[in-house]
């Protein structure tokens, strides 16, 4: 792509320069072969499935989406949803399962079902019922599973046989998918698990007949009809999930455990199934054994937490000799337990990535925590990764992925051994210099980028630019994270970016500290970092001061102008939460409670009271299509505003969601952002 691009279109049009880049690598048991998704060239956008031969270095596509679909994507309404739930804006392939032995691969195409044979590489589609979800090949190869339509169902690869296994009892009842609120906040994608030997799977009931129903209309087109979502807001009934084990010859056991919250199932050879649940108050974990004949469970581990349990990735898990695999606080810290032993000291445990006989393949933080490190976990931790920055990695049968982004390099370099697997993502037109930093009593990371050729002793406005809540990082230490900020820099900003209290990597204490706090301890932070940053850089001018961000950034920085006018100039909020009673439960009552408990925690945390306190310029900026934070967040702040009779734009986008709008969409919303702060901020 020429340098003739603007930096917003181009970063639009790229997907924040993920179209192209390799991802999703899988190893072979054996270590011979590696997979992955790429587009067929650089020039697709579709992503296909590739094979890398780890003796050879020779990479082999084995499914080009252009050659299996003649129309083009038309996904089934569930694989939209899910793809919102996951953040994918990919085309082609998003994702794919192996057997065992990686001898077939299956995945799914514009709502269609079709195999891969990895041994000669013929790809062919199998005839199903409705569009498909979420298909996964057993263990063994010989059949896959995939839902249609809240029907889980199974089609033989010989035979073509294709059957239902689980089907819905009630018009609000699916088996085999994640509901809601999984999806969006335990990271818990599917709702079905094979056992090793292919003969049953482990099939989750979920009912959303007790949840209220939301309606999201696109008042840009008043002749389509709103469309309805079950959406449990804080204090609100979730759906009611079951688990059942189904066997391909009919037989249907229910497990007999009973749970608020159903984290994870883990199913492998290492032992009995293992099923992790929460209670809703998120302060109790359970990890349960299963027997799938009776469904009957036994408690192996129940963890308590005065405040709350995070929901961890990779584990709990067996090894492959039945030891199990947690990460647990220990005192301050993330750890990595293995059977009775605590393996890991001085580190924050981020995941579990593999594991394997002799070692288990873990990321983790040490003592800073804007770099993430591959560790190979045996009787001491090993770390893996050489270069300073975010690392992670896939391993099977001693063959290791790495996967690499540093702060001076564009993207994520991926190697395997000697061989360095290409990404065709297309390289910016800027380069981001961010000046990692450590500021105040609280050490707050942040980092500062000035314009580029900035002449020292030039004042410069200031742009914040944060995230600032739970479970995000907006400071790492990888070049990709910062280039918008770094544009928005170039156009006469000095901006910064700052990572306060409550975000991940840096202990249990740090994100405790905003319980049921939002407001105070996540401003704090911005605040402090701020004067911080300016008795470190006095071209910063807190005379003139802005704020942006979006979804909890867009909460923050409509709290920053509203509370903090002494401090903040102007504030551009995106998908702002406006009032917590308004967010789903499992995320909103881990951190504020229960609504009903304390209401006065909710008032304190939310926005609409202080509309009358508003006495600075804001843009509030919300897709009307967004079902995770819905815009009734930023119309109920936009009425208030005005019944207190204070000034502010509201920028509705139509047909937006949750995600990055459209390619034009999209770049124009950078360009007008930055023509309010300039007229905002003189």
């Amino acid at each position: 792509m020429g340098n003739d691009i603007s930096f917003p279109r181009q970063h639009a049009r790229t997907q924040r320069f993920t179209v192209g880049a390799p991802r999703t690598f899988s190893v072979s048991a054996d270590g011979a072969r590696v997979f992955f998704l790429r587009p067929a060239t650089a020039t697709s956008r579709a992503n296909g499935l590739w094979e890398l031969n780890t003796s050879t270095g020779v990479e082999r596509l084995l499914a080009d989406p252009a050659a299996l679909l003649t129309d083009s994507e038309d996904l089934p309404p569930e694989e939209k949803a899910r793809r919102e739930r996951t953040r994918e804006s990919g085309a082609g392939l998003v994702g794919y399962a192996l057997s065992a032995d990686a001898s077939v691969a299956s995945f799914a195409l514009s709502g269609r079902l079709f195999v891969a044979d990895l041994v000669n590489g013929a790809v062919r589609e199998l005839p199903t019922e409705g569009g498909v979800i979420d298909p996964r090949v057993d263990p063994t190869g010989e059949r896959v599973a995939y839902v249609a339509r809240g029907t889980l169902r199974v089609v033989e690869l010989d035979s073509g046989e294709d059957y239902a296994v689980a089907e819905p009892d009630g018009e609000d009842v699916t088996f085999g998918l994640a509901e809601f609120i999984a999806a969006e906040e335990m990271s818990r994608y599917r709702g079905y698990w094979w056992e090793p030997g292919g003969q049953r799977l482990i099939a989750a009931r979920v009912n959303n007949a007790e949840v209220q129903r939301w309606y999201i209309a696109d008042p840009a087109n008043p002749g389509t009809a709103a469309t309805e979502i079950a959406y449990p807001s804080a204090g609100t009934p979730n759906a009611t999930v079951s688990l059942h084990v189904v066997s391909l010859d009919g037989t249907f056991v229910p497990v007999l455990v009973e749970f608020d919250y159903l984290n994870d199932v883990h199913w492998s050879s290492g032992g009995a199934p293992l099923i992790t649940t929460q209670t809703r108050d998120q302060r109790t974990r359970t990890i349960y054994s299963l027997s799938p004949e009776t469904g009957a469970v036994t408690e192996l581990a129940v963890e308590t937490d005065p405040t709350w349990l995070e929901v961890t990735d990779g584990a709990p898990a067996w090894t492959p000799d039945g030891r199990l695999v947690r990460i647990v606080g220990e005192g301050d810290e993330y750890a990595l337990k293995v059977g009775d032993d605590v393996l890991t000291s001085g580190l924050q445990v981020r995941r579990v990535l593999d594991i394997a006989d002799d070692s288990i393949l873990i990321s983790a933080s040490e003592e800073d925590p804007t770099q993430t490190h591959v560790y190979s976990v045996g009787a001491t931790p090993e770390r893996m990764s050489t270069e300073d920055g975010v690392n992670s990695a896939a391993r099977g049968g001693g063959t290791l992925v790495l996967l690499s982004a540093t702060v001076d390099g564009f993207g994520t370099k991926v190697t395997v051994g000697d061989h360095v697997i290409e990404s065709y993502a297309d390289t910016p037109v800027i380069k981001a210099s961010p000046r990692l930093l450590t500021l105040g009593e609280r050490s707050i990371r942040a980092a500062l980028l000035l314009p580029s050729g900035h002449v020292p002793g030039t004042k410069l406005p200031v742009l914040m630019d944060p995230y600032g809540g739970p479970h995000a990082q907006r400071v790492m230490s990888a070049q990709n994270i910062y280039l918008t900020s770094q544009w928005l820099a170039d156009q006469g900003f000095a901006v910064l970016v700052a990572d306060g209290r409550g975000t991940p990597g840096r202990g249990l204490a740090w994100e405790r500290a905003i319980a049921f706090d939002f407001a105070g301890a996540t401003l704090e932070d911005q605040v402090d970092a701020l004067h911080a940053a300016a008795a470190v850089e006095p071209d910063l001018d807190l005379t003139r001061v802005a704020i942006r961000g979006w979804s909890y950034g867009g909460y923050l920085a409509a709290l920053a102008v509203l509370r903090r006018p002494d401090v903040f100039h102007a504030s551009i909020a995106g998908a702002p939460v406006t009032d917590w009673r308004l967010y789903d439960t499992h995320y909103t009552e881990r951190y504020l409670g229960d609504p009903a408990e304390k209401p006065e925690v909710y008032d304190s945390n939310s926005l609409i009271a202080d509309a009358d306190k508003l006495s600075r310029p804001l843009m509030i900026i919300h897709g009307l299509a967004d079902d995770n934070v819905v815009a009734a967040h930023s119309l109920r702040l936009s009425s208030a505003l005005l019944a207190a009779g204070r000034p502010h734009t509201v920028l509705p986008l139509s047909g937006v969601t949750h995600m990055t709008p459209q390619e034009q969409v999209a770049e124009n919303l950078l360009l007008l952002q930055v023509d309010f702060l300039k007229q905002s901020l003189g």
